[in-house]
């Protein structure tokens, strides 16, 4: 699915208070995420490092390694400022190249040592574009998505029921939009097959005008927490064998091979002169390729391409 950028902005915005409003509340928010997976964590605390950005700003990385619940989760916070947009934005947008811009955002990547727990992946991100003589152009972009090793039908429907949730305020056909937006994107296509099962995702969003946008993305911030936390809070305790932690590291190959290959944000980053080790942690701790492999027919491993990977409709399921 493709997204037409509104070039004509809906609405003429400040852009100091704009940008001050998006940073007061993602900081808000990575400091929300933080407490809740090191409240389940029970053990392991975030590490912060604080890094400037060599145009201009800079951010917060936190980093949780080594625990009994959670292997390794990153919560980052960046507001970076460049004189030139990337080529990974300006490739649907050639009119804004050679701008100034400004780009705040929370990402953050869990990867749980408990193979029954899903790895779980949100952004949230606000791009202003600023061209001499012109109104500011900006967008929001983001979204959040499940990667279970072992699937759950009720953790499933929990999550998508919550991303609705997130939505509904905003258009009775914006969460199935933005479902099908994320079936799509997350999806290898050297592999033919989807990363996870999903959640919403979206990208150019300014049509609503600002406050409204603004809104929304404080809806899928909050939401995020409604969908996750339960998840690992129900599934952390669940007795797993080597078998099982070797397939984990198995099917982390493939969010390896997302994140280098397509996703978006690791390419701006890695474009804009963003910092790599803050790019780069959303990559596990462990992880395997195996030549050629494919589980056995009926088991708990071949539950998950059969069942959860194809694209389906998961609310109302249960």
């Amino acid at each position: 699915m493709t997204s037409k950028m509104v070039f004509n902005n809906v609405e003429e915005i400040d852009s100091l208070s704009s940008v001050t409003s998006v940073k007061t509340y993602l900081l808000d928010l990575q400091n929300r995420i933080c407490q809740f997976l090191e409240f389940e964590e029970g053990k392991a605390k975030f590490v912060e490092d604080k890094w400037e950005h060599k145009e201009g700003g800079g951010g917060l990385t936190r980093v949780l390694a080594g625990g009994h619940i959670i292997e390794k989760a990153g919560v980052n916070f960046s507001h970076v400022q460049g004189s030139q947009l990337p080529p990974a934005a300006t490739a649907r947008r050639p009119e804004l190249a050679n701008s100034t811009f400004q780009a705040l955002g929370v990402s953050v990547v869990v990867h749980p040592f408990n193979p029954y727990v899903p790895t779980s992946h949100f952004n949230i991100r606000f791009i202003l574009v600023e061209k001499p003589g012109q109104n500011p152009f900006w967008w929001f972009g983001g979204g959040f998505d499940l990667t279970p090793y072992y699937g759950f039908i009720e953790d499933c429907v929990h999550w998508h029921q919550t991303a609705k949730n997130a939505c509904d305020a905003f258009g009775e056909d914006i969460y199935l939009k933005y479902k099908n937006w994320a079936d799509q994107y997350f999806f290898l296509k050297h592999r033919n097959e989807q990363r996870g099962i999903g959640g919403i995702f979206f990208d150019d969003l300014n049509e609503w005008g600002f406050q409204d946008c603004f809104a929304f993305i404080r809806s899928v911030g909050d939401h995020f927490i409604k969908a996750y936390h339960p998840i690992v809070a129900n599934r952390k305790q669940h007795t797993f064998e080597q078998a099982q932690r070797d397939f984990q590291a198995y099917r982390r190959g493939r969010y390896v091979e997302f994140n280098l290959l397509y996703d978006r944000g690791t390419l701006f980053g890695l474009q804009s002169g963003g910092r790599t080790e803050s790019i780069l942690m959303s990559l596990p701790p462990i992880v395997a390729w195996h030549y050629h492999w494919h589980p056995t027919s009926g088991s708990h491993e071949a539950k998950l391409y059969d069942e959860f990977l194809p694209v389906r409709e998961w609310v109302g399921t249960v």
